[in-house]
């Protein structure tokens, strides 16, 4: 009986430890130059219309940051590992700093995917 008592635990920690796991985004592109992106003015604005769907998205690193992007901010980066929460953090300190108007631009976009996201759209 204690053997029985002990298989069911276990299956149940394997179980709870399945359904409550993470999931996180990629790694793939956390070794890109985010503080040198953001001091170059032209890749930082090709970064920018990319996000905001007023340029193409032109290399697969952009295509996928604006992927996630929107539910990384609006979820605090509950998906990310740590490069990317400083990769994030990097973004928002110097859009806040530098570009308040674009980073105000920025969050409305965010939450507006958020809300098509949650709807289904």
């Amino acid at each position: 009986m204690a053997r029985l008592i002990g298989i069911v635990a276990i299956i149940g920690i394997a179980l709870v430890s399945i359904l409550t796991a993470e999931e996180f985004y990629s790694d793939k592109y956390d070794d890109i130059d985010v503080k040198g992106i953001l001091q170059n003015d032209r890749l930082r604005d090709q970064y920018y219309e990319c996000f905001i769907d007023k340029g193409p998205c032109t290399t697969a690193d952009m295509k996928f940051y604006k992927e996630i992007a929107s539910e990384a901010m609006v979820t605090k980066c509950k998906k990310c590992n740590e490069k990317q929460k400083e990769h994030l953090n990097d973004i928002i300190e110097w859009y806040t700093q530098n570009k308040p108007d674009q980073w105000q631009i920025i969050v409305e976009k965010s939450l507006e995917d958020m809300k098509k996201k949650n709807s289904g759209q």
